[in-house]
């Protein structure tokens, strides 16, 4: 007979099965997918010689995120987590200073925080966006800082606490009203990690418009991709300009010498991976489309299902489902492994989110707030397969 575990593992593959119908074979968590210009580009980049980070498309890439999110400036680079630690040091972020993160994140919001030399600061997590919960902020800044010479400072560790890091976590936009609200209240700068939202929207605006600068990711497995690539969203001329700058190894621009004036970064993207991002940004509107259908599949396959429910975009925002994920009941939480593994066995990729940031070896010691949210969404949440193909 099997087991009461070996049910609800069934149940649910049989719910997700739903929506990637039998036949299809192994299933991805999220793969890219090129149907447009991607190879023309690619082409014209190798045929022309301009496969550095000097050309026309990497120009080109930064024009188009800048229609399309609104921003009056993007600066493409190698990777979202350079992005994040450029954006950090551009916000003001300084060696010693604590800076604000999801203890629900990946790890790369940690890691630019590190990079640094300040030290992440995790605070606890909202249910209706997985991300960071303002409520839960302000409340715990109340009990361990004090202003100070125009400065926030933690009374526990005596260091000042510079930027607050939201990450709308799968593209679920985080409740930026509530986070400006308070981070005015802290004077605390905003640096948005929108890796995971390009084409989300918080009230109509797109997310990464909503603090001094903020962070975009092109990996891989993102909604568009360059293979590896970030980009820097900020309306600041001067901080637009310093982000250039300081990603390019702060060179001095020059016909042919080669000086340099501060220490900089090797940050920039190359003209291949650009010329990528073009032909991917021109099929965004219809990765959109397509992944809002199967996230809208999921949902209804889940709706009165008792075991789990499906994590649908706070009201008020539109999510880009960039993954789509499952709550289980707390009845079936301790189920989690056992679905997991079933799913996987099926050919289902299927995770769970992200080990907590406090847990890892790196950052065990690190100051934080109560996570009794965080905490549980980690134990419940699984990722579902969300390529826009599936649709």
């Amino acid at each position: 007979m099997p087991t009461s575990k070996e049910l609800i593992a069934k149940r649910i593959l049989e719910t997700v099965r739903q929506v990637i119908p039998l036949g299809h074979g192994p299933v991805a968590l999220h793969e890219p997918e090129f149907r447009g210009n991607e190879w023309n580009y690619l082409k014209e980049c190798i045929d022309t010689g301009w496969v550095s980070s000097v050309g026309k498309f990497v120009n080109r890439f930064e024009h188009m995120l800048s229609d399309y999110t609104g921003a009056a400036h993007a600066i493409a680079t190698v990777n979202g987590t350079a992005t994040l630690h450029v954006a950090l040091l551009l916000a003001g972020v300084q060696p010693d200073d604590e800076v604000l993160i999801p203890a629900l994140t990946f790890i790369a919001t940690a890691n630019a925080v590190a990079y640094c030399g300040a030290t992440p600061h995790f605070v606890d997590s909202a249910y209706d966006s997985l991300g960071l919960g303002p409520k839960a902020l302000d409340e715990y800044l109340k009990s361990i800082s004090e202003p100070k010479d125009n400065s926030l400072i933690n009374r526990v560790t005596g260091k000042t606490i510079r930027a607050v890091v939201p990450m709308h976590t799968f593209g679920h936009p985080v409740d930026m009203d509530g986070l400006c609200e308070v981070c005015q209240k802290y004077s605390l700068t905003i640096v948005e990690d929108a890796a995971e939202s390009l084409g989300s929207t918080y009230h109509g605006k797109h997310t990464g418009r909503f603090g001094r600068i903020s962070a975009l990711s092109f990996n891989g497995n993102k909604i568009v991709t360059t293979g590896g690539g970030g980009a820097i969203l900020t309306d600041d001329p001067e901080l637009a300009r310093r982000g250039k700058h300081i990603t390019t190894t702060a060179r001095i621009p020059n016909r042919w010498a080669i000086s340099h004036d501060e220490i900089g970064f090797n940050y920039r993207m190359p003209n291949l991976n650009a010329a990528l991002g073009c032909a991917q940004l021109e099929a965004l509107p219809e990765f959109l489309s397509r992944k809002r259908r199967l996230a809208e599949r999921y949902e209804e396959a889940f709706d009165g299902i008792e075991d789990a429910t499906f994590v649908s975009e706070p009201v008020g925002t539109r999510s880009n489902y960039w993954l789509n994920s499952i709550l289980l009941s707390e009845d079936v939480a301790h189920t989690r492994e056992d679905v997991l593994e079933c799913l996987n066995d099926e050919g289902i990729m299927a995770r769970p989110c992200w080990t907590l940031m406090h847990r890892l070896p790196m950052y065990q010691n690190c100051p934080r707030a109560p996570l009794p949210v965080a905490e549980d969404i980690e134990r419940r949440l699984i990722n579902l397969p969300s390529s826009a193909n599936l649709a």
